[in-house]
């Protein structure tokens, strides 16, 4: 599903008037989700699952093209773990 087609279900679904108030909705959502994880709490969405942030260590790599080994840095990344309902349905 993409964003266009997401957008047009929940404007469908929440009977919104018109595409742009779902894109904002849609907007606002995921701006709101991703502020919460930069602070470094969780989302929780009932029936769905959750985000959390997690911290990746620094470890060796290989380029695939030359073969040499490189270094990757550690960095942040983004879990989802789905929840029972999401599971269940499935």
């Amino acid at each position: 599903m993409s964003k266009s087609d997401l957008i047009k279900k929940l404007k469908e679904e929440a009977g919104l008037a018109t595409l742009a108030q779902a894109e904002a909705a849609y907007e606002k959502l995921f701006a709101s989700i991703a502020e919460t994880l930069k602070s470094g709490n969780a989302v929780t969405i009932p029936g769905f699952g959750s985000f959390k942030t997690t911290k990746r260590a620094a470890r060796k790599g290989r380029n695939p093209r030359t073969g040499a080994e490189i270094q990757i840095p550690a960095s942040t990344v983004v879990k989802f773990t789905p929840g029972k309902a999401l599971k269940e349905s499935l």
